[in-house]
Parts: C-alpha cells; sequence; structure tokens
C-alpha cells in the first residue's frame, strides 16, 4: 500500500473517531512528515486528497483543519438523527479512494473485455480470486462451482424458484428472519414455513421434525451475525444442522453476508461441516465495501449447478465491477479495509454494551449477547405499544425498526423487540439515544 494511501486512511479513521475534531488544526506539513516517518511530499499529496474529499480545509499562511459539518453546528440548521434503523454501511468509511485505484487498474487490465456481454458465471480471473479469499472461511470450492451474482439478494430469488434434486417446493425459514426475503417469498407465492429462533438458538429436535415431515426444500439461515437477532450459531449447531441436511436430504441455503463485518475469528461455516454436498453457502460484498457495488458470490453443489445457470440466464452483473472487486480482493486492499470497518464495528458494538450497562439498570430491556457484527436485539417487556414507542422516540429523533417486519403474518410465536443498528450510529450518539429508549419505554408504564 502506497505510503500517502496508509496516512490519508489513518487520518480519515481519527476524524471518523474525534481524534481530530472538527474544527480542529491539523499537525503542520513537516510535524507529520517527522510522525509519520515520511517525505513532506507525500504529506502534502495525503492532504490535497483529504481536501478533494472535503474533509479538510487549508487556510493560507496558516495551516490545514478539519472541516466543520453544518449538521453537527450549534446553530445549524439540519436536525441530528440518531439511525438505529438503517442496515447500510457507514458512508465516512467507504473505501472510495482505493476502489477508485481498482477501477483505474481495472479498465487497464481488461479494457478488451469489459464492453462484452461477459460469462454468465463471472469473470473467470474474479473467480479463481473468489476462490481462494472463499478458502480463508474455510469454503472450499473449486472455480466452477463459484458462481458470482447480482448481490446475495439474485441468488436467494434463484434459488426460492428453482427446482431442487429432492423433489420438495417448501422453504423454511427462521423467525424472526430477513425482512426483504420474507417480503419476496409471500409476493411470489413460495410455499414458506417458519421456525424459532432467539437469541440463544434453534431448537434442534423441532428442526429435525421439520427436515424429516415438512417436504422441506432448502432451510435458509444467516448462521452468523443474523439479522435482526445479531447473534450466530454455536459451533454445535452448525454441525448438527448440517449433520441433518445430509440425513433427510434436505439443503441449507447458508447466507453469510455479514462474514467480514465482525472480529470472530475461526468460525466455520455450516458449510464447513457438510461433506454430501447439501449446503449452498452465499457471501455479499456490498456490506463492507459500497452498497451499490451489488456483486455476491453463490458456492453450489454440483446437482444445483446446471439448474441454476440455466435460471441465471445471463450475465446481469457490470463486468467493469467485477473487475474491481477482483484488483480489490488481489491487491490485499480489501483485507486492509475489513480490518479497518471490522475494528469501528465493534468499537460501537461496545459503546452499545457499556451504554446499556450504564443505563438499563431496571433489567427493562433483554439486550442479546453480541460483541461483533452491526445488529443487536432489545427485547422488550410484552405490554410495551411498539407503535407508540417508535414514533415518541421519532419525535426525539432516534430512529429504530420494531421486530413486526421480520416475522411471517401468520407466524405467532413472536417475540416484541427493536432492531438496533450500529453501521450508521455515530459512536457519540449510541449512549444517548440508548438512554432515550429505556426513558420511553419506563414512560410506557405510565400509559
Amino acid at each position: 500500500m502506497k505510503k500517502y494511501l496508509f496516512i490519508l486512511s489513518d487520518i480519515e479513521q481519527k476524524i471518523v473517531e474525534g481524534q481530530f475534531r472538527q474544527g480542529q488544526k491539523l499537525p503542520s506539513v513537516r510535524s507529520a512528515a517527522k510522525e509519520y516517518g515520511c517525505s513532506i511530499s507525500t504529506i502534502i499529496r495525503a492532504y490535497a486528497e483529504l481536501e478533494k474529499r472535503h474533509a479538510i480545509y487549508s487556510i493560507s499562511q496558516s495551516g490545514y483543519y478539519v472541516v466543520e459539518k453544518q449538521g453537527d453546528l450549534p446553530n445549524g440548521n439540519e436536525i441530528r438523527f440518531i439511525d438505529f434503523a438503517s442496515a447500510l454501511p457507514d458512508e465516512n468509511v467507504f473505501p472510495y479512494l482505493d476502489f477508485q485505484h481498482c477501477l483505474n487498474k481495472a479498465i487497464d487490465t481488461y479494457k478488451h473485455h469489459l464492453f462484452t456481454y461477459g460469462d454468465s458465471k463471472g469473470l473467470e480471473r474474479l473467480r479463481h480470486t473468489l476462490a481462494s479469499h472463499l478458502a480463508g472461511d474455510q469454503v472450499h470450492a473449486n472455480v466452477e462451482r463459484i458462481m458470482v451474482t447480482s448481490g446475495a439478494q439474485q441468488a436467494l430469488e434463484i434459488l426460492a424458484k428453482m427446482p431442487f434434486p429432492n423433489g420438495n417446493s417448501v422453504i423454511l425459514v427462521e423467525q424472526p428472519s430477513y425482512d426483504i426475503y420474507l417480503r419476496f417469498l409471500m409476493t411470489e407465492g413460495i410455499p414458506v414455513c417458519g421456525i424459532t429462533r432467539t437469541a440463544t438458538g434453534i431448537n434442534l429436535r423441532e428442526l429435525e421434525a421439520k427436515f424429516k415431515n415438512d417436504g422441506i426444500k432448502f432451510f435458509y439461515t444467516m448462521s452468523r451475525y443474523h439479522n435482526p437477532l445479531g447473534t450466530s450459531y454455536s459451533p454445535e449447531e452448525r454441525k448438527e444442522i448440517a449433520g441433518l441436511a445430509s440425513k433427510y436430504n434436505v439443503y441449507v441455503v447458508e447466507d453469510d453476508y455479514m462474514a467480514d463485518l465482525g472480529e470472530e475469528r475461526g468460525f466455520d461455516p455450516i458449510y464447513a461441516y457438510n461433506r454430501t454436498s447439501h449446503v449452498v453457502y452465499l457471501k455479499s460484498f456490498s456490506k463492507i465495501i459500497f452498497p451499490g457495488l451489488r456483486l455476491g458470490a453463490a458456492v453450489l453443489p454440483e446437482r444445483l449447478l446446471e439448474t441454476f445457470q440455466t435460471y441465471k440466464r445471463h450475465s446481469d452483473t457490470s463486468l467493469l465491477s467485477q473487475a474491481s472487486l477482483e484488483v480489490y480482493i488481489k491487491s490485499g486492499m480489501y483485507e486492509r479495509h475489513k480490518h479497518k470497518i471490522c475494528k469501528q464495528y465493534a468499537a460501537r458494538i461496545r459503546t452499545l454494551n457499556e451504554a446499556l450497562l450504564k443505563y438499563n439498570d431496571e433489567g427493562l430491556i433483554e439486550a442479546a449477547d453480541v460483541s461483533s457484527g452491526v445488529y443487536m436485539q432489545f427485547k422488550l417487556p410484552q405490554t410495551v405499544n411498539l407503535e407508540r414507542l417508535i414514533k415518541r422516540l421519532a419525535a426525539r429523533n432516534v430512529i429504530v425498526v420494531s421486530s413486526n417486519g421480520f416475522y411471517l403474518p401468520d407466524y405467532l410465536e413472536r417475540e416484541k423487540f427493536l432492531r438496533i443498528s450500529i453501521s450508521r450510529a455515530q459512536p457519540e450518539q449510541i449512549a444517548e439515544g440508548v438512554k432515550a429508549i429505556i426513558e420511553e419505554i419506563k414512560r410506557s408504564f405510565i400509559w
């Protein structure tokens, strides 16, 4: 990584974390060069790029200063929201400069191929790179079994519509589960049933009974950093689910779209425990780079490959995006950015846990045990009116999401909770937001 890119990234991170406050003067060019052990011209280049990004500004004969954002000024007109609802990545950590470099490199490298229709499986060099990349997560597969998709969502939709070798038609989903996918299944009229998953896990005996008796085509699951619970399956649960899939000829679709957003090490996915090819492994790159990138990968068992490719029909993901991602991963930039964003999100989760410890003294919120990822479940007393609570919090500029949308309409075994996301909540806002939530829960008992 070029020295000025490292300096640029480091200063951006310090601004985000508040080490360099808005309006604060940055170290002089000479002081920064001494601190980073580089030439003055390298610092000038990094500062110039920060100016282009409107992160800092210069005053002649004075120096460089951190830009003051209007919405954060005491007299600013912009309303300052505490966003616990958004699942989008924090735009302050988007790797703009690195990815711009990769785009340019991709154009130079693949200029004769970028304007063709491409292969429906995806760019071959990217698939080779993905094979090595996924092996780091214990997802070992030859290149022919890896398909590049337009995000994980496209793969989920294809899998729902296509026939499976077991001849079954019902999709089993955790309850609660990914709200957008639930809506898709219901809109398409695809047979679906649910099984309860809580912050403590899943009833494996109930899962076995459903695999055995309910004509399950596949079981859709998020094995780690679950949306909306934020929790992960234990190794024993993952191993058992893999074994049940083999035993009853039921497929598992493992949506590991949050894989890169946690600090947890040595996590073997369900895929790693299955030796009879009953697990489809899905990976997304949108959460860690840019949502608009819309790139994902599906690792498919041999028996599903031909049907999946038939339903996918043609190449529908940008070759330029694929080529840029290939450069981004292979150069090591992806891994560096992953560590950066994991560190930042883990710090926010710690802040969230600390705020709960401070303000939740009466135990009104039953919080899931989460230390990585971006989500946490705030389980509430049954007497709380969710809709009223959300409106009151919105009036205080605290935006949250209720549990309602994460369940099938006719599913009765529901928990009442708020899904808290820290991906867009700034560190200095988190404690204030948690305090507001607890205050409004207390108020609800007065009504």
